[in-house]
């Protein structure tokens, strides 16, 4: 590796970024010679490198990474003195160790580690750790933001971080253009019956301009992405507002798959299985339709259910839910979808007496922790945008409020068995029992 980068006064970042997968399962990472460390040492400690004789306290170290970190990136070097003196350390490995541990546990996001360990004829051995600052900020355990100024870390001003949060806000996917989409795709009648609930207050433009169909998705909504000068509509914006079948034809992802089972498990014989297609409000809609096809649905439970089954019927009954659990399940399966993962189908299973919605979430960063918080209404969006519209009064569907929590404690009152959230294997899982 070209530790030379972090010698100059004007920082080079790389044109391309090792990820986790080349970093661990194939080419092993460049090597840094003796050669190179030694150049890196002569100059002393400055913005980019950190000189350790030891790692003694974990917690100032996790701070020393956090500096380097959202300070585009440096390098950490155990063994070294002040007096740039090669002093090694006595064991690398467990240096290794404990620092793959710091980036892991100690640090947020975590950061994933390149460290070398080299060795020289004197038998003194030193261990080099280069931090790679791409998707800053990061802060402490303790939720701590540092920042080096020369050979010193100190905590970030408001300014600073400030500037370190603008830097870091993401180009979503839902925020992408829509491959092949043009602003013929966008359904106007949907639209304008969304926009035309504002006029008068956010919008005002009808009565001179007539409808801009173009003007309100580039300025006002911010749904369009440029594309050789001209805006097209974003992945968002198609779903939202696309005509049925480009939606279809462009998102082929975004269908959703229903399945009728015979039984209890994907093992039991199918009755029915569909492809529902199209925007956001007909893919609401159809779903709604699919469900109330075989399950029936209740505002409260009664006191009785008429049809249950009897010990001997050889046809099961129809599942009884709560009405606003599943209106809040299926809204939540549309608006939170990974829509970066083109292999895994968004799928809504139903059994005999249970029921299944499964969405495409990566579980890379997708924490226990998080996993626990959004059961207390934490949010964790994947598509921020796109939610804030499809759950608007103004886009014309009946929705529920409360998120999660709420979806969670009418299923549990309305049946007596809490519904399970999992998510495993780049799937998000909510799991609602029947009566």
């Amino acid at each position: 590796m070209a530790r030379r980068r972090f010698r100059s006064n004007q920082r080079h970042e790389p044109n391309t970024e090792r990820s986790f997968q080349e970093y661990v399962l194939s080419t092993p990472a460049p090597q840094t010679s003796r050669t190179e460390l030694l150049r890196l040492v002569r100059g002393g400690e400055d913005t980019f490198l950190e000189l350790k004789v030891k790692l003694s306290n974990s917690e100032k170290i996790a701070q020393e990474i956090v500096a380097l970190a959202n300070t585009g990136g440096g390098v950490i070097v155990f063994g070294v003195s002040d007096q740039l003196r090669i002093e090694g350390v006595d064991d690398p490995e467990s240096v290794q160790d404990e620092l793959v541990r710091i980036c892991r546990d100690d640090i947020q996001p975590s950061l994933i580690p390149f460290i070398d360990r080299i060795a020289f004829d004197s038998g003194r051995r030193v261990v080099a750790l280069d931090i790679d600052g791409k998707r800053r900020p990061y802060r402490t355990r303790e939720g701590r933001f540092y920042v080096r100024i020369g050979s010193e870390k100190r905590e970030a001003t408001r300014e600073e971080l400030s500037a370190l949060l603008d830097e870091s806000r993401p180009l979503r996917y839902e925020n992408v253009s829509a491959l092949g989409a043009t602003m013929e795709d966008i359904d106007e009648a949907l639209l304008w019956s969304f926009v035309r609930e504002f006029e008068g207050d956010a919008f005002d433009e009808a009565s001179t301009n007539g409808y801009p169909t173009k003007l309100v998705l580039e300025r006002d909504l911010l749904l369009t992405a440029g594309v050789a000068g001209e805006p097209v509509p974003t992945v968002a914006g198609l779903l939202l507002f696309g005509r049925d079948e480009r939606v279809a034809e462009l998102l082929p992802r975004a269908n959703v798959v229903a399945t009728r089972f015979a039984g209890d498990s994907i093992q039991a014989p199918v009755i029915e299985r569909v492809q529902l297609t199209g925007n956001l409000f007909t893919l609401f809609e159809s779903t709604q339709r699919f469900i109330a096809r075989y399950c029936d649905l209740w505002d409260a439970r009664p006191r009785s259910f008429a049809g249950t089954e009897s010990a001997d019927s050889p046809v099961a009954a129809r599942a009884n839910y709560q009405r606003g659990a599943l209106v809040e399940a299926v809204a939540n399966m549309l608006v939170h979808r990974d829509l970066a993962l083109r292999d895994q189908a968004t799928r809504l299973q139903i059994f005999d007496r249970t029921l299944e919605l499964i969405n495409p979430r990566r579980s890379l960063g997708f924490s226990p922790v998080a996993q626990k918080a959004i059961r207390y209404g934490v949010p964790q969006q994947l598509n921020p945008q796109l939610h804030a519209i499809f759950k608007n009064a103004a886009y014309g569907l009946q929705l529920g409020n409360g998120g999660l929590p709420v979806l969670l404690r009418n299923a549990r009152q309305f049946s007596g068995r809490k519904a399970e959230v999992v998510a495993f294997n780049d799937e998000f899982r909510l799991r609602m029992f029947g009566v």
